[in-house]
């Protein structure tokens, strides 16, 4: 079986900070040659993988504003497209737009649909729904409107991460720094428990980092530690006393919180989108519906048993368990185009 893996171009895979779709397909990619499967990763030139790598774009666009990421996407794609045919399936983690060459090549691909980033963007999904296979990365998340072949959720490497039996007392936020993402909301739960609170992300909205943020950051009880790479992201989240995800809307997985289960640190998350199927209610953590609520969970986190959460999170997330779906996924589609 000969696979070809198709991650975005935005930043590294896998990403040296910030970059979650190319996070995931470098943990498919290292998986599946874990297994022995023969793997050709098609990201930029300064990835890192054990598996063959093809690239046309030598940097991550997001990190050099001379690379027009419209230009540098279409000759990505198009770069595995025209050469489809030496690979016996196409797993795409690009969002929809390798969907348009699908009915031009002859071998199958599988889409992962790692969340809609808006409603309009479903018309392209719909249009190739008879003749594409999509994969989902929760329940939650899925369309009404299309046809799945399975849900996958997104695995983790687990040997990235140490579990930690005892915690520090301060709360943490990580994730992107967006109003969607509730940076400001774990601010207001961290001031309102008593606690500290680290801030550690990818500014992605600088007006709301500006106003809703960077006021209240005073190196005392609000601190910003950046955008962490994966040493930082071990540490930040294992010493972690409970990681607060106040969301806003419904996230179709959050890779956040599986990493902090997985290092034993529960999470306190406002139940939208994917939480109920990532969070153990209780037991690894409390789903909320307030700041108020949040408070009171922070209160309650003594009576969380951080080994449980790491067995959980390795039983649900980790990237074999990852890799198994996934395996089943391909062989039920190559069985149907013979």
């Amino acid at each position: 079986m000969k696979i070809a893996i198709l991650s975005p171009v935005a930043w590294r895979t896998p990403p040296r900070k910030y970059g979650p779709w190319e996070q995931v397909a470098s943990n498919i990619v290292e998986g599946l040659i874990e297994k022995g499967i023969d793997v050709t990763l098609f990201a930029t030139g300064d990835s890192k993988t054990k598996g063959r790598l093809e690239y046309i774009c030598e940097r991550p666009y997001s990190e050099d504003e001379e690379l027009d990421p419209k230009v540098w996407e279409c000759l990505h794609i198009s770069h595995l497209m025209e050469q489809a045919d030496k690979f016996d399936l196409i797993h795409n983690n690009f969002d929809f737009l390798p969907l348009t060459y699908s009915r031009l090549i002859k071998t199958p691909m599988v889409t992962t649909i790692h969340g809609f980033s808006s409603q309009k963007i479903l018309s392209v999904y719909k249009e190739y729904n008879s003749t594409s296979h999509y994969v989902s990365i929760s329940n939650s998340d899925r369309s009404p409107e299309l046809d799945y072949t399975a849900t996958v959720y997104n695995g983790i490497n687990t040997d990235e991460f140490t579990f930690q039996s005892e915690s520090k007392d301060y709360l943490l936020f990580f994730g992107r720094i967006h109003p969607e993402k509730g940076t400001s909301e774990s601010i207001q739960i961290a001031k309102q428990s008593g606690r500290q609170l680290i801030i550690s992300g990818l500014i992605q909205h600088q007006e709301y980092f500006d106003n809703k943020i960077k006021p209240y950051i005073n190196n005392d009880d609000v601190l910003y530690t950046g955008n962490s790479g994966p040493r930082e992201r071990d540490k930040l989240l294992g010493e972690a006393y409970a990681l607060l995800h106040p969301i806003s809307f419904r996230e179709p997985f959050g890779l956040s919180v599986a990493e902090s289960m997985l290092c034993g640190t529960p999470v306190i998350a406002f139940n939208k989108g994917a939480m109920p199927e990532l969070i153990h209610d209780g037991e690894t953590g409390f789903l909320v519906n307030s700041i108020d609520e949040a408070v009171h969970a922070v209160n309650n986190i003594k009576y969380i048993d951080r080994k449980y959460c790491m067995e959980y999170a390795a039983s649900k997330f980790s990237r074999q368990k990852m890799i198994e779906g996934y395996l089943e996924v391909y062989r039920k589609i190559l069985e149907t185009k013979k």
